[in-house]
């Protein structure tokens, strides 16, 4: 059983303020090719982490532009990544009610299309948490502060960060990001 290490939030959201109008450069910018959301949304919450899981197809990692996993850049991958039950390194949370939702957690919109298409993260929250005192941050339609309810969406989710297992050993790939 690996270590769990608490979030650090506030790193994951001084990421968000720091990027939400900008690209880091360390990481390609998928805007013109699908979108950029949950790109930017995974450096989130790897700033917020420095952990991530380098198991091919299923794991979420960032190597490169034409070196990561779906769920590093797609939101329904994403989403099964990060509220898995099996107990393997990385990031991990669950869908949550708003009354659970935290700065650092993220929010995932559904507009016209069949499936969860934008992964924002949450960058403040009101007291009760509404959808007009939840404000996000975001990559595609760029945007800091932005309360939940100028959205245009027909479902919403939310995913609670619960914290990150620290893997027991280093994998190959990482080394050569060191």
């Amino acid at each position: 059983m690996s270590e769990i290490i608490p979030y650090d939030r506030e790193a994951a959201v001084r990421y968000a303020h720091r990027w939400a109008y900008g690209r880091n450069p360390k990481y390609y910018d998928y805007e013109e090719i699908g979108g950029d959301c949950t790109n930017f949304a995974s450096q989130c919450l790897y700033a917020g982490t420095g952990i991530m899981n380098y198991t091919p197809t299923y794991g979420w990692y960032y190597l490169g532009p034409n070196d990561k996993s779906p769920a590093w850049t797609g939101v329904p991958y994403f989403f099964n990544f990060m509220t898995r039950t099996e107990e393997t390194q990385g990031p991990f949370g669950m869908e949550s009610s708003p009354r659970m939702i935290q700065p650092g957690d993220f929010v995932q919109l559904r507009f016209e299309q069949e499936r969860f298409g934008h992964t924002p993260i949450v960058v403040e929250v009101g007291e009760p948490p509404t959808l007009n005192n939840i404000l996000v941050a975001a990559h595609s339609l760029d945007a800091d502060f932005r309360p939940l309810d100028t959205y245009q969406f027909q479902e919403i989710r939310f995913i609670h960060i619960l914290g990150a297992r620290r893997p027991l050993w280093i994998p190959e790939k990482s080394k050569k990001n060191q």
